[in-house]
């Protein structure tokens, strides 16, 4: 009963948080189970009631996080009359004010330097890159493009908008001390895709 009654105490939500702090600042492999619960001041049997092992709850990170930007995403798709530029616009807006607000959850996400660890990923990756996509074709549609460009703008939108977020990471820039110059990015990203109308480009910055 008390083992059970400490591991109540210590949740799992807690555990993910501590545990997402340590993996940036220490990295997945000085980390053990033992020493993050350590870090948190209880036994490591504590962790085993939520985890089997440390991959699980680096696993148990990896969904929560991208289960959160998904369902943002998905809120923003309801919201919206049409599949064209100002939902595309907007989901991108929210890729990088999700990464900035949360630079913990987006390190763990797309910046983690372990190859071992991409099998854990790689299926979240996928679903929040098929969402842009799907996205992108219907915008695409109404330019003419070819297949062969089609299938390379997922990557070269993500590419844009991953390079701006680590940035503004790496300098401690938050959502707001960014909001006009990652408006002005995606501008400069669909003017040079070719996914803004000639006569739509001059308004596209005002949108908010």
């Amino acid at each position: 009963m008390a083992r059970k009654a400490v591991a109540q105490e210590l949740s799992r939500e807690r555990i993910l948080e501590k545990a997402r702090e340590l993996f940036i600042s220490c990295g997945y492999r000085a980390l053990t189970m033992r020493s993050i619960a350590k870090a948190m001041g209880y036994s490591h049997g504590a962790l085993y009631y939520h985890f089997t092992e440390k991959a699980d709850l680096f696993y148990a990170l990896i969904k929560e996080d991208f289960a959160i930007l998904m369902h943002r995403e998905k809120e923003i798709m309801v919201r919206e009359q049409g599949l064209g530029f100002n939902l595309l616009h907007k989901m991108m807006m929210e890729f990088i004010r999700f990464g900035l607000d949360n630079p913990h959850h987006y390190e763990i996400m797309f910046m983690i330097d372990e190859p071992e660890l991409l099998r854990y990923s790689r299926t979240e990756q996928a679903q929040c890159m098929e969402l842009f996509a799907n996205v992108l074709k219907q915008v695409h549609s109404s330019h003419g493009a070819t297949d062969a460009r089609k299938f390379m703008l997922p990557w070269s939108l993500f590419m844009s908008l991953h390079g701006f977020i680590s940035y503004s990471i790496h300098f401690g820039q938050t959502f707001e001390e960014v909001r006009k110059l990652a408006e002005e990015h995606i501008r400069l990203i669909c003017n040079s895709l070719g996914l803004i109308k000639p006569e739509l480009r001059s308004t596209a910055s005002m949108i908010s």
